[in-house]
């Protein structure tokens, strides 16, 4: 677990690096100025030339993020490693956006229900993998050994078996209403036979989203109970063309056009390109 200046620091370090690569400017280069603008008291600037030197011998980040597990998570590796597949479709700037606001949650206090439920979002609304992402998910000081069971347990079962169930199984507001049926057909009460992780409305959310797309269940935790919303992808809008770039295609079509009309009168004079020819006062 990380300070919470730290936490801000790699908040803005994600969101910056972010809108830099939106105006074009090189990942190198952003991060070196990046480290410039971080408070000089954390550990972020030291993080920052590790990374820039693997930049430059590797040409990853990912692989610098992994030789820093005291500084960087798990989970955050896995997801930028994700970006930088060649064949993959997740995108760069989605990666770092997501990022972006795990470590601002993180610095307001994130809670193990929280950020669990926010990067399950992350890898099911990206379509990332599910088995090595659960792993990298349970790697966290957050998570407890019960935790860290669990989501293994998860990792197992998702797919087969819904997520809100395996929620509700877990919520005081399932043992609840077993408790109500037990009393209602004369059995006894035998209380819960495992580690309850979550709250009664995270209960209770799971049970009234039961068979429904995970994205409504996320949805519906965020609404209630304030939970991180993962960000979506922006799309991508072509930027207008500047007066200067339409004044340089409008001279390149005019020099076509002087081509074409030159073939057509009978042939282009090529001694004027020749550099023999050439002299100052006739201009380029």
């Amino acid at each position: 677990m990380l300070d919470r200046e730290e936490y801000i620091e790699q908040s803005h370090l994600f969101r910056a690096l972010a809108e830099r690569l939106e105006e074009g400017i090189a990942v190198q280069e952003s991060l070196v100025s990046i480290g410039q603008e971080v408070l000089a008291t954390s550990k972020l600037p030291m993080a920052i030339d590790y990374l820039v030197a693997e930049l430059k011998l590797v040409g990853t980040l990912s692989t610098a993020m992994a030789r820093m597990p005291h500084y960087f998570t798990r989970f955050q590796t896995f997801i930028m490693a994700q970006a930088e597949r060649e064949e993959g479709r997740f995108d760069m700037r989605t990666a770092l956006a997501l990022l972006s606001r795990e470590a601002g949650y993180r610095a307001e206090g994130a809670s193990p229900q929280g950020l669990f439920f926010y990067r399950f979002e992350s890898l099911s609304r990206n379509r990332l993998d599910y088995g090595h992402g659960l792993v990298a998910v349970a790697d966290d000081d957050l998570f407890d050994a019960e935790w860290q069971s669990w989501i293994h347990t998860v990792a197992r079962q998702v797919g087969f078996i819904d997520l809100a169930d395996l929620v509700s199984v877990r919520s005081p507001e399932y043992w609840r209403l077993e408790k109500r049926e037990a009393l209602l057909a004369g059995r006894e009460d035998t209380g819960p036979d495992r580690i309850i992780l979550f709250g009664e409305r995270e209960g209770r959310i799971a049970r009234a989203t039961r068979g429904k797309e995970p994205i409504f269940f996320f949805s519906a935790l965020q609404r209630q109970l304030g939970y991180p919303a993962v960000p979506k992808p922006a799309a991508l809008v072509p930027s207008a063309e500047t007066p200067a770039m339409l004044a340089r295609r409008l001279d390149r079509l005019e020099m076509r056009i002087k081509l074409l009309e030159e073939e057509a009168r009978g042939g282009i004079d090529l001694s004027r390109f020749d550099p023999k020819n050439f002299r100052p006062e006739q201009g380029t």
